[in-house]
C-alpha cells in the first residue's frame, strides 16, 4: 500500500498543476519553480503565463505575483528544502557578521543562534511580517558592513579556488615527474643491463667479478645523484609554497580595511559589536617635534627693548657691519634671567634638612667637610 501511494505521489509531481501534462506523455518537458510560492509548473506554462509580464500564480489558492525571470529549475526533490535552503542564503546574506566584529567569543554564538532562529521563524511562517520588516531594517541601517563582508567572503572564496587549483597544478606535475623518472630508470636499467651482458659476452671468466663489481657502483651512483635532485626538487618546491603562504597572510583584508573608518556599534538587531575606532588624520610633519624656537614659557621675545645702554650699539655701524644682531642678545639675557623660575630652591633645602634630620644619608657636601676637617686635625698632630 506504501509502495503503490509513493507511485501515486511521484506521478502527481510528475504531472503541471497548470496545463496537466504528464512527463509520461512527454518525457522532455522541463519542470520550473518560483521562489515565491514554490509552485512547480512546466516550462510552456511559464513561457505563455509570464512572457507578456507579471502575472497572479495561476495555482488555486494561491495569489503570489509572480515573474519570468525568477524561475528556476529545482535543485533538491524535496520542496521544503528547496525553501529552506534559499531562505538561509538569503539570511545568512544580510546577517553575514564575522567573529572578529565581535567583542567576544559569546557574542558571537549569541549572534550564531539569534541567527538561526531567524531562519527558523521564517522556514516554520512564525511571525513573518515581523522578521521581514527587521532584516528589511538591518540591512538598510548597515548596508556598508554587509557590502564589505561579502567581498571579504568573495576574496576568501577566490584565494581557496585558487590555492586548490595550485595544489592540483603541482599534484600533476609530481605524478608527471613520476612517470618520467619511472620510464628514465627503466630505460637506464635496460641500458646497464644490455651493456653489462655484452661486456660479458665479449670479456673473459676472470673479468666477470670486476664488470659486476663496476655495474654495481655505477648503479649506486647514479641512484644517489637521483635521490639528491629529488631533494632538491622538494626544496625548492617547499620554499615555493612558503613563500607564496607568505605573500597571501602578509597583507590581509579586514573588516575595518575594506570599510574604512566607519564606527561600528551595537544595531537593534545585533548586539556584541565590537566598536572600530576612527584613526585620527596624520598631522603635517614638524622637523622640530613641536619645539618653537623663539617661544618661551615665561616670556615672549620682542623686537625692540629701550635702552640707553644699547642706544648706541643700535646705531654704530661698526658694530651691525659685522652681522651683530640685538636680538641674540635679546634672547640670551632673557633666557638667562628666566633659567631659575622651574627649579624651587626653598623646596629643595627644606627636603633635604629633613632627610638629614631623620639620619636616612648626609649630603655630599658635609661628608665631605667632615672628611676634611678630620684629614687636618691628623696632619696637626703628626706636624706638632
Amino acid at each position: 500500500m506504501s509502495s503503490k501511494n509513493g507511485i501515486a505521489r511521484r506521478d502527481e509531481d510528475e504531472v503541471c498543476p497548470v496545463c496537466k501534462s504528464s512527463r509520461y506523455l512527454n518525457p522532455n518537458m522541463q519542470f520550473l519553480i518560483n521562489p515565491e510560492c514554490y509552485h512547480k509548473m512546466c516550462e510552456s506554462c511559464v513561457d505563455r503565463i509570464f512572457s507578456s509580464g507579471p502575472s497572479n500564480c495561476p495555482v488555486a489558492g494561491c495569489r503570489k505575483t509572480l515573474r519570468k525571470n525568477r524561475f528556476r529549475k529545482q535543485t533538491f526533490e524535496d520542496i521544503g528544502v528547496e525553501r529552506e535552503v534559499d531562505i538561509r542564503r538569503r539570511v545568512m546574506q544580510v546577517l553575514n557578521r564575522r567573529e572578529e566584529e565581535f567583542d567576544s567569543k559569546r557574542a558571537y554564538d549569541d549572534f550564531l543562534e539569534q541567527r538561526e532562529e531567524i531562519i527558523a521563524n521564517l522556514v516554520g511562517r512564525i511571525d513573518v511580517a515581523k522578521t521581514e520588516a527587521q532584516l528589511q531594517q538591518y540591512a538598510t541601517d548597515n548596508m556598508q558592513s554587509i557590502r564589505t563582508n561579502q567581498a571579504l567572503e568573495a576574496q576568501e572564496a577566490s584565494s581557496f579556488q585558487a590555492r586548490m587549483t595550485q595544489e592540483q597544478e603541482e599534484a600533476r606535475l609530481r605524478r608527471q615527474a613520476a612517470r618520467e623518472e619511472y620510464e628514465n630508470e627503466r630505460r637506464e636499467m635496460q641500458a646497464g643491463r644490455e651493456d653489462f651482458l655484452s661486456r660479458l659476452a665479449a670479456g673473459t671468466a676472470a673479468d666477470a667479478t670486476s664488470i659486476a663489481r663496476e655495474g654495481h657502483k655505477v648503479l649506486l651512483k647514479k641512484s644517489s645523484a637521483r635521490r639528491s635532485e629529488e631533494d632538491r626538487i622538494r626544496q625548492k618546491q617547499a620554499a615555493l609554497r612558503g613563500t607564496e603562504t607568505t605573500k597571501r597572510t602578509g597583507g590581509p583584508l579586514t573588516t575595518a580595511d575594506i570599510a574604512g573608518a566607519a564606527p561600528s556599534a551595537d544595531t537593534g538587531l545585533v548586539k556584541g559589536l565590537r566598536k572600530i575606532k576612527t584613526p585620527e588624520p596624520e598631522k603635517p610633519y614638524d622637523p622640530f617635534m613641536g619645539l618653537v624656537p623663539e617661544k618661551r614659557d615665561y616670556y615672549s621675545l620682542q623686537s625692540f627693548y629701550p635702552s640707553s645702554y644699547l642706544e648706541p650699539i643700535r646705531k654704530d655701524t661698526r658694530m651691525l657691519a659685522g652681522g651683530y644682531d640685538l636680538r641674540e642678545y635679546y634672547s640670551r639675557t632673557l633666557f638667562e634671567a628666566f633659567a631659575g623660575l622651574g627649579c624651587f630652591v626653598g623646596e629643595e633645602v627644606a627636603q633635604r634638612d629633613a632627610t638629614s634630620a631623620a639620619g636616612i644619608s648626609k649630603p655630599a657636601a658635609t661628608e665631605g667637610a667632615a672628611m676634611a676637617a678630620v684629614g687636618n686635625a691628623a696632619v696637626n698632630e703628626n706636624t706638632a
